[in-house]
């Protein structure tokens, strides 16, 4: 289980109004609880004590309140991410990037054309969900945005 399903199960919750998820697969058991403050607590549970979790996972075990109020930007077709015009330009935005309406934020290729996936809304780029050439599908998260 890695961060992005468990931001996944969290998305879940929100959507679905729950204050309370667990989980069991692949011998591991993580409980997401709500909090009345509306902080988001998880605690993993393996079943071999002498497992070690990522580090990545303990660290962000917790989440601040500012990603729950998160806008997902989605991928409008199927193709290939790209953060970048070239393999040599910087990204069009970084973790904490402040993006505007109609800034171009990534490209998708689809069928040899490069297409340009501008922003809808104003905001702080929170997280980058996908990988540098990685494949999207319709209608996944690409970028966790907190509007402004």
């Amino acid at each position: 289980m890695n961060i992005k399903e468990i931001k996944e199960m969290i998305n879940l919750m929100n959507e679905n109004n729950l204050t309370e998820l667990e989980i069991e697969r692949e011998g591991m058991r993580i409980k997401i609880k709500k909090s009345a403050a509306n902080e988001i607590i998880s605690s993993v549970i393996t079943d071999k004590p002498s497992q070690k979790l990522p580090i990545k996972l303990q660290e962000e075990s917790t989440l601040p309140p500012s990603v729950i109020n998160t806008i997902e930007i989605k991928s409008p077709m199927v193709g290939t991410f790209y953060r970048a015009p070239s393999p040599e330009a910087p990204p069009y935005v970084e973790i904490g990037s402040i993006i505007e309406p109609g800034q171009v934020i990534c490209i998708i290729e689809a069928m040899k054309l490069m297409n340009e996936i501008k922003s809808e809304i104003k905001g702080k780029i929170v997280e980058i969900l996908v990988e540098n050439a990685e494949p999207v599908e319709f209608g996944q998260p690409l970028f966790l945005v907190e509007p402004l």
